[in-house]
C-alpha cells in the first residue's frame, strides 16, 4: 500500500501494519481452509483485522484534520484557466483526444484546495469558502470510515447469525455500504463535470459493462431455481462494479488517492456480492474465504486513497485515453462467461438468450461514438495541419527576412564588405585560444579630393575600386570590413610576420592609379597593425587604429605595428589636442629667453625668445611636442601672433632701460608663407615702438626648400621692413650652400656639429661656411654650446657669435635681466 503523509509526500512500499494484516488474513484463510478454524469465524476475523486498521487510520485522519499536534500548511494550487485557453481536458477514454474542449459545456473548473490544517492556535477559524471545504473533506473522510466500518461489521456478525438469515444480513450490509460509499465517492476532490456527450459516452460504458457482468452473473449460477437473494446480489454487484469499474478507467487524470479510493469500493462491494451468492447457495463453508482478499484489499485501499487524497494530491499527467477496456471488456467477459455456460451446461434460457443480445446495443452504439470521434479528431488534425502549414510558411518567410536583415545589418550596402558591427563580433568569435591573427586599419588619403574634383559617384567608384583591391590581396578566410567612409579593415589569421607582409602588399595596390572619368586619381594609404589573440574586440580595434594613427603622423604610406609605447605617446598626443585649444586665451604660454653672446668678448648682444607652454594639467610642454600639434590643430597663426607679440612688448622694456639688444623668434614655414605675416610684423613692431632692425625673424633651413620662392618673398618684405632674418639649423650640405645664395638672410645659425675640436676633421667645413658667410655678409652664429671646448673652436673657426648652455641658460625675462646687471656695458 502507498501511504501518505500530510507534506505530500508518499511511500510507495507497504507500510509494517499493511503487512501485519495481510500476514494476519493470510493466516486464517489458511486455517479456516484447514479446518482449523471454522470458515465463518475465520472469514469474520480476516475481515475485522483488515477493516479495523483502516477505520483507526481514517478515523485518525479525521481527528487530525480537526486537532493535529502542529500546524502543517500545505496548499495544492490548480491553476486557474489561462484566458483564451480551453478547459481542462476531461479524463474521459470517449471524450476527443488531445484535450479539446467538448461540445455542452466546460470540464470540472479549475479550483484552489486548501488542505491546511486548521488547529487550536489559530487566530481564527476558517471562515466561508475555505470553511466548507475543509469540512466537506472531513465529512468525505468520516463516510468512507462508515462504510469500512459496516463493511467489516456486516461480516463480522454473519458467525454470530443464524445459516438462514446470514444472506439477508450480508444484502442489506451490501446495500448500506453501496449507499455510503456511493455518497463519499461523490464527494471525493477532482471529479469531472461531464458534458452531454462525455455523459453519453459514460451511460454506454457501464450499461454495457454491467448488461455483460449481469449476463455473466446469470449464467454462472448453478441451474435450477436461483434465490432472490443471489439475483438481487449479483445484479447490484454487476451494476456498481460496473460504475466503479468505468469510472476508475474514465477518470485517468484523477488524482491518485481518489482513483484508490474507487478501487477499494469495487473490491469491497464485488466481495460483499460474492459472499452473498455464496451465501444463498449451499456451498461448501470454506468457499466464503475467497471474499477474504477483496474485502480486506478494499479496506486498506480506501483508508490509504482517503489519506492520499486528504493530502491534497494534484492530478496525474494527461495520458492517452484507453479504449480497449470499455471496447472489449463487456464483449469478453460475456464471451467467456457463454463459453463456459455451454461447456457446464449446453443451453441457454430465454432470459439468457435476451441478456446475451442485450450486450450487442452497447457494443454498436461505443463503434459509433468512437467513429464520430475519429471523424472528429480527424477534422482537427486537418484543420491543425492548415495551421501548423501556414505557420511554417510565415516561419520560412520570417526567416528569410530575418537572414536579409541580418545580412543588410552586417553589411556595407556601397562596397557589399563587412562592417564595424559584423567585424567586432568575429573579433569576439576569434577571442583567447584562437590561432594567432591580425587585424589591418587602411585610412585612405586623397578621396575628398576626388570627390571636390569629380564628383561624389566618382569618389564612390573609388570606394568600390578599393574594396576589390583588398579582397584581391586577401585570402579566402580572411575578413575585409569598411569601417568609416575611407577608413577599411582586414582580419587575418596570420602571424606578425605574413600579417606585415600582406599590409605591404595591400599598400602597395592601393596606392596605384585609380581610373577616373576625366583622368586618373592616385591615393595615399596608412596602415595599423595590431594582434587579435588576448584581447576585447573593441581594444584591438583601437590598438590598430592607434598603429593607423601613427602611420599618418610619420608621413603615411608607411605600415606601423601596435605597441604600448605608441600608445604612450597616441595618448600624450590626444592629451596636447585637448589641450592646447584655448591655452593663449586661458594665458598657459609663457617665452624664455637664451642670450646669444659675442664669443670674443663674452658679452650679450641679444637673446632668443623660446616658446613654453604651463599646462596646469601636462606640465611644461616644449616647443618640438607643441608646434606639430598647434599645426595639425591649425593654430599656428594664432600662437605665433601671441609670441611675436610678447617677444616686442619685452624688447621695448629693454629698450627703454638701455640695453640695444636683438630679439629672435622663432617662425614655422606655414606663418611665415601666411600673407599677413609681413604686416602683423610691422603692426607689432610700431606698437610697441621697437626699432625693426632690433628684431630677428628665424626660419629653419630644413623646411626652407618646400616653398623657396614663397619664403624668399616673405624674407625679403621683412627685410624692407628693416628686420632682420635668419636661417636656423643649417645643414652645410651640397644643397644648402646652393640656395643660401638666394636667400636674404642677415645671420646663418649653425649647430656645434659643423665646429667639432681642435684638430678634428669638421674643422675645414665651418671655415667654409665662415668664409661664405663673409662674402655674402652674413654673420654665423653657432647654436647648441655645450662645453668650453666647443665654444673655443667656434671663435678659432671665425664665428662671431654663440649661444648654449656652455654660455647662458634659457631662463624667464626676469632672470635674464638681472643677468645682464652682470654687464653693464652690454650695450650694441
Amino acid at each position: 500500500m502507498s501511504v501518505a503523509y500530510l507534506s505530500g509526500e508518499h511511500r510507495r512500499r507497504p507500510s509494517p501494519p499493511d503487512l501485519v494484516v495481510l500476514a494476519v488474513g493470510a493466516l486464517l484463510v489458511l486455517a479456516g481452509a484447514a479446518g482449523l478454524v471454522p470458515p465463518p469465524a475465520a472469514l469474520a476475523l480476516a475481515v475485522a483485522v483488515g477493516s479495523a486498521l483502516a477505520c483507526v487510520r481514517l478515523s485518525g485522519l479525521a481527528g487530525a484534520r480537526a486537532t493535529p499536534p502542529a500546524p502543517a500548511p500545505s496548499a495544492v494550487a490548480v491553476p486557474p484557466a489561462r484566458p483564451g485557453a480551453g478547459p481542462p481536458a476531461s479524463s474521459d477514454p470517449g471524450s476527443p483526444p488531445g484535450g479539446d474542449a467538448p461540445p455542452g459545456g466546460p470540464a470540472h473548473p479549475p479550483e484552489r484546495v486548501d488542505t491546511r490544517v486548521p488547529t487550536a492556535t489559530d487566530p481564527s477559524p476558517p471562515l466561508g469558502r475555505r470553511a466548507g471545504r475543509v469540512a466537506v473533506s472531513r465529512r468525505v473522510v468520516a463516510i468512507l470510515d462508515a462504510a469500512v466500518l459496516a463493511a467489516g461489521l456486516t461480516v463480522a456478525v454473519l458467525p454470530l447469525t443464524e445459516a438462514a438469515h446470514r444472506p439477508p444480513v450480508v444484502l442489506v450490509g451490501l446495500a448500506v455500504v453501496a449507499a455510503l460509499q456511493a455518497v463519499g465517492l461523490l464527494r471525493l476532490p477532482g471529479r469531472p463535470r461531464l458534458a452531454g456527450p462525455q455523459r453519453l459516452r459514460r451511460t454506454v460504458d457501464v450499461v454495457g459493462l454491467g448488461v455483460s457482468l449481469i449476463f455473466a452473473g446469470w449464467v454462472l449460477l448453478p441451474a435450477g431455481q436461483v434465490p432472490a437473494v443471489a439475483r438481487t446480489a449479483s445484479v447490484a454487484g454487476a451494476v456498481g462494479l460496473a460504475v466503479l469499474l468505468v469510472a476508475a478507467l474514465a477518470d485517468r487524470r484523477r488524482p491518485p488517492g481518489a482513483a484508490l479510493c474507487l478501487s477499494g469500493a469495487a473490491a469491497t462491494l464485488s466481495g460483499l456480492a460474492g459472499l452473498a451468492v455464496l451465501l444463498a447457495y449451499p456451498a461448501p463453508e470454506p468457499a466464503v474465504l475467497t471474499v477474504v482478499p477483496p474485502l480486506v484489499a478494499g479496506a486498506l485501499l480506501t483508508a490509504t486513497g482517503a489519506r492520499r487524497a486528504s493530502a491534497g494530491e494534484t492530478r496525474r499527467p494527461a495520458g492517452p485515453p484507453a479504449p480497449w477496456p470499455r471496447v472489449t471488456a463487456p464483449a469478453g467477459i460475456a464471451a467467456l462467461a457463454a463459453g463456459h455456460h455451454l461447456w457446464a451446461v449446453g443451453e441457454f434460457t430465454a432470459p439468457a438468450i435476451v441478456l446475451g443480445l442485450a450486450v450487442i446495443p452497447p457494443m454498436v452504439l461505443q463503434e459509433l461514438l468512437t467513429a464520430v470521434d475519429h471523424r472528429r479528431r480527424a477534422e482537427r488534425l486537418t484543420d491543425r495541419e492548415a495551421r501548423l502549414r501556414e505557420l511554417v510558411g510565415g516561419l520560412d518567410e520570417r526567416d528569410r527576412l530575418a537572414r536579409t536583415v541580418r545580412r543588410l545589418t552586417a553589411t556595407d550596402q556601397l562596397t557589399g564588405l563587412a562592417n564595424r558591427q559584423e567585424l567586432l563580433r568575429e573579433l569576439a568569435d576569434r577571442g583567447a585560444g584562437s590561432p594567432p591573427g591580425a587585424l589591418l586599419v587602411v585610412d585612405l588619403h586623397g578621396l575628398g579630393a576626388v570627390n571636390a574634383g569629380s564628383g561624389r559617384a566618382a569618389g564612390d567608384e573609388v570606394l568600390v575600386e578599393v574594396a576589390g583591391r583588398l579582397r584581391a590581396g586577401c585570402g579566402p578566410g580572411d575578413l575585409v570590413a569598411r569601417l568609416t567612409g575611407d577608413v577599411f579593415a582586414v582580419l587575418a589569421d596570420v602571424g606578425p610576420v605574413l600579417a606585415y607582409a600582406l599590409a605591404t602588399r595591400l599598400l602597395a595596390a592601393l596606392t596605384e592609379p585609380y581610373p577616373l572619368p576625366v583622368g586618373a586619381a592616385r591615393l595615399q594609404a596608412s596602415v595599423g597593425l595590431a594582434e587579435t589573440p588576448g584581447g576585447e574586440p573593441e581594444d584591438v580595434l583601437r590598438q590598430a587604429d592607434l598603429a593607423r594613427r601613427r602611420a599618418v603622423q610619420l608621413g603615411r604610406d608607411r605600415v606601423e605595428w601596435y605597441d604600448a609605447y605608441l600608445e604612450e605617446q597616441l595618448v600624450r598626443r590626444l592629451d596636447l589636442e585637448r589641450e592646447l585649444p584655448g591655452a593663449v586665451a586661458r594665458g598657459e604660454l609663457d617665452l624664455v629667453y637664451q642670450p646669444v653672446l659675442d664669443l670674443a668678448d663674452r658679452l650679450p648682444v641679444g637673446t632668443e625668445a623660446l616658446l613654453r607652454w604651463r599646462s596646469p594639467v601636462l606640465g611644461t610642454v616644449l616647443p618640438a611636442e607643441l608646434l606639430p600639434v598647434a599645426e595639425d590643430l591649425d593654430l599656428v597663426g594664432e600662437v605665433g601672433r601671441w609670441v611675436l607679440d610678447r617677444a616686442c612688448r619685452q624688447l621695448a622694456e629693454w629698450s627703454d632701460g638701455g640695453r640695444e639688444l636683438w630679439m629672435s623668434v622663432n617662425v614655422g614655414p606655414r606663418e611665415l608663407v601666411a600673407p599677413d605675416f609681413v604686416p602683423r610684423t610691422a603692426t607689432a613692431l610700431a606698437a610697441y615702438g621697437v626699432p625693426a632692425e632690433r628684431l630677428v625673424v628665424e626660419v629653419a633651413e630644413p623646411a626652407v626648400a618646400a616653398e623657396l620662392p614663397t619664403v624668399v618673398a616673405r624674407l625679403a618684405g621683412l627685410r624692407s621692413l628693416g628686420v632682420r632674418t635668419a636661417l636656423d639649423d643649417f645643414r652645410a650640405e651640397h644643397a644648402s650652400l646652393a640656395q643660401l645664395r638666394r636667400l636674404p638672410i642677415d645671420l646663418l645659425k649653425v649647430g656645434p656639429h659643423l665646429v667639432g675640436a681642435a684638430g678634428d676633421a669638421q674643422r675645414p667645413l665651418i671655415e667654409v661656411v665662415v668664409s661664405l658667410g663673409d662674402r655674402l655678409g652674413v654673420e654665423v652664429v653657432v647654436e647648441g654650446l655645450e662645453s668650453d671646448a666647443q665654444v673655443v673652436g667656434a671663435r678659432r673657426a671665425g664665428c662671431r657669435y654663440g649661444q648654449g648652455f656652455a654660455l647662458a641658460w634659457p631662463a624667464t625675462a626676469e632672470r635674464v635681466e638681472a643677468w645682464f646687471e652682470e654687464f653693464p656695458s652690454a650695450s650694441r
